[in-house]
């Protein structure tokens, strides 16, 4: 079932009781580096540090007492499995997430921190997937789709209901695209408060499946490459795609390279330390400044959780 305005909206309500909006600054410096007004919304400011957290909130709150007490069940290496963990902390639900065998400690740690059960299963997040179906059946927890759950989608469109409610003037919404939620949920809330925004979503080039799937018309699989755990996702999923399509204005591909180069840019020159898929949607504006020269732009900030191989890759060698 395709979210709504009205349902964005809702989320919103929702979330003012748990979360304060995250400000949105700009920065000389980094202006100059794009050639354009470049506006930052810090999601790196949340609870789990990032803006997945917005999602998994809303879901629980709609939750019946009964679904709550089955517990809920996913996959993910990172900030969506912080989101239902954090969730399910607030609202004393049980949460188990599946994620990859060589997912860093440090990530299974905040996980759990929260109350929540991280197994390690599978060498990839598509077996990690399989490994949270069979939990689910075996348990009778609701197993929850990073990608194709409504109420996640709705969540994470308040980002960009604050966004475009304080600057309807803006020429383009750049956004990064794992599962593809923030783009889809950009697209909806654009397209009735900004219709002269353009939503232009990134990926990167060793994880192409949603750009690849929104070229083609089809969800397809592709290699998952990418060493930006937030982007690392091998297939496009259908409840995003079908928003973007005939929405979206634009899917830029960058290099993990390019993404790491705006992660240091965000570091110097706006005092923010990004998670490399945090740090993606500058890296498409950076990409293209025959795109993005002398526009207004907004990018989000939508993770801090930079791990030890990230953070050790912010000095320029």
């Amino acid at each position: 079932m395709e979210p709504t305005l009205h349902d964005i909206r809702a989320a919103h309500t929702l979330l003012r009781g748990y979360l304060p909006p995250t400000p949105m600054w700009s920065y000389p410096l980094l202006d100059r580096a794009a050639g354009a007004t470049v506006l930052v919304k810090h999601e790196n400011t949340q609870p789990v540090g990032a803006f997945k957290v917005r999602g998994g909130l809303t879901l629980l709150a709609g939750m019946s007492d009964a679904d709550r007490r089955r517990g809920t069940v996913t996959w993910s290496t990172g900030n969506h499995a912080q989101s239902l963990a954090y969730a399910g902390h607030v609202f004393g639900a049980g949460c188990t997430v599946v994620m990859p065998e060589g997912t860093p400690e440090s990530k299974a740690a905040a996980v759990e921190g929260w109350g929540a059960r991280a197994i390690r299963a599978g060498r990839s997040l598509e077996a990690a997937e399989g490994h949270a179906r069979e939990h689910a059946e075996r348990t009778g927890a609701r197993l929850i789709s990073p990608g194709d759950t409504p109420e996640l989608l709705a969540g994470v469109g308040t980002v960009y209901l604050e966004i475009l409610e304080d600057r309807p003037d803006l020429d383009a919404v750049v956004v990064p695209v794992g599962s593809g939620t923030g783009a889809a949920a950009a697209c909806l809330v654009a397209a009735e408060l900004a219709p002269g925004c353009a939503v232009i979503a990134v990926q990167s080039a060793a994880s192409p499946a949603g750009h690849d799937s929104w070229r083609s018309g089809d969800l397809v699989e592709r290699p998952n490459r990418t060493a930006v755990a937030g982007l690392a996702t091998g297939r496009g999923f259908g409840l995003p795609q079908g928003i973007m399509r005939g929405r979206l204005a634009d899917f830029l591909l960058v290099t993990d390279e390019e993404i790491t180069a705006a992660r240091r840019l965000l570091a110097t020159a706006a005092h923010t330390l990004a998670e490399g898929a945090g740090a993606t949607a500058l890296a498409g504006v950076l990409s293209r400044p025959d795109l993005f020269h002398g526009k207004r732009v907004a990018v989000v900030c939508t993770g801090g959780n930079a791990d030890a191989d990230e953070l050790a890759t912010l000095r320029s060698r």
